[in-house]
């Protein structure tokens, strides 16, 4: 089967999916893509570059794949002579109505940020399947799609939301887990080791993250952190404070540069403390599960999917400071990790889900 997956920011985790994939599927998985920048000049005018990509080829595929940053329904109104017949399936990474802008964002100020969540909503409605990276992340979309057709001033078209939904499913992120094994050690801490591996971000919430590890501090309760994650532009205030307060007790900071250094921060760490206000899967938090941290995560976002039996969120600030203060004071006897999905994420599992899948379009 040949598979001709289109993805317009190829970049950062939407590129390692693609390539991942292409890796580790048993079809043959040709992509054409363009650099990951300029996200909303992809969003209009990536469909009209891929058609002229996709147009130069001389055979054709059995199925396209294209990602959520495509406008689909351009990019199928230029190649319709030629891929007119071939099914069409649209993955979601992320939807454009719930992804959080930054507070500088222009298109705020200017009310025009629905216009990009509507381009999604057109091409979900154009392909012939959908998936979304988890099923929070499905439920999300239908919502915030018939929310803004509600808004409209006549021809609302509600009954579309039901006709996406039947052709709508989750079908959770691969991901290249099996090398975080070869940097597995055993390691005793000194005192409790707290890890953030998320983006150094807003929309990840780390004025609570910090302001319920203050609150322990001056409890006197031992810990140390582990404050990892990419930032894409100047470091937020909340990280350079804590870095000022905790001082020595910051024994990792910023971004690592390869994959052995981020592994044994991880398998070194023992609780995940996570606060996220967004996330339609969460990959870092998959991953600290997988390197058998101990998580405390909310009651909220995808993070509920990602366990396999009982386990105790939090619902509250007051919750996540009783969850943590709880684990640090029981160091070195934290409960077991709670069962979990990580190892079913790895792409050797996965590579195998997304193919019987596609083979059955």
């Amino acid at each position: 089967m040949k598979v001709w997956l289109i993805e317009p920011y190829f970049s950062g985790s939407h590129k390692k999916w693609a390539t991942d994939y292409q890796k580790k599927s048993s079809h043959s998985v040709k992509i054409f893509s363009l650099k990951g920048r300029n996200w909303k000049w992809r969003m209009h005018g990536g469909a009209i570059s891929l058609a002229k990509q996709v147009l130069l080829e001389p055979d054709s595929p059995d199925l396209i794949l294209a990602t959520s940053m495509l406008d689909l329904t351009t990019f199928m109104a230029l190649t319709r002579k030629k891929l007119g017949n071939i099914p069409v399936v649209y993955y979601f990474h992320e939807n454009q109505w719930s992804y959080p802008l930054s507070h500088h964002d222009k298109d705020i100020s200017l009310q025009r940020d629905q216009h990009y969540g509507f381009i999604q909503l057109a091409s979900a409605l154009s392909a012939d399947k959908v998936f979304f990276n988890s099923q929070y992340h499905l439920e999300n979309f239908l919502f915030e799609s018939k929310k803004f057709l509600k808004s409209m001033r006549d021809c609302k078209e509600l009954g579309s939301i039901l006709d996406l939904q039947k052709k709508c499913s989750p079908l959770p992120l691969g991901m290249d887990l099996k090398p975080f094994d070869s940097f597995k050690k055993e390691f005793q801490n000194k005192k409790p080791l707290i890890l953030w591996n998320h983006r150094w971000e807003y929309d990840k919430n780390p004025k609570t993250f910090f302001d319920i590890l203050k609150k322990i501090d001056q409890e006197n309760i031992p810990f140390d952190l582990a404050l990892l994650g990419q930032c894409s532009g100047e470091i937020p205030i909340e990280f350079k404070e804590a870095k000022n307060h905790f001082k020595e007790r910051v024994l990792a900071y910023g971004h690592q540069d390869s994959l052995e250094e981020y592994a044994k921060w991880l398998w070194r760490s023992d609780i995940a403390f996570n606060t996220s206000h967004h996330d339609f899967f969460g990959m870092s938090a998959v991953e600290s599960l997988y390197c058998e941290c101990y998580p405390i995560f909310p009651d909220r976002l995808a993070y509920p999917e990602h366990f396999e039996g009982p386990v105790s969120l939090y619902k509250s600030d007051q919750e996540a400071y009783a969850q943590l203060k709880r684990a640090l004071l029981s160091y070195p006897k934290i409960e077991k990790v709670p069962t979990n999905k990580s190892r079913n994420y790895d792409w050797k599992i996965m590579s195998r889900v997304y193919d019987e899948t596609f083979e059955s379009i």
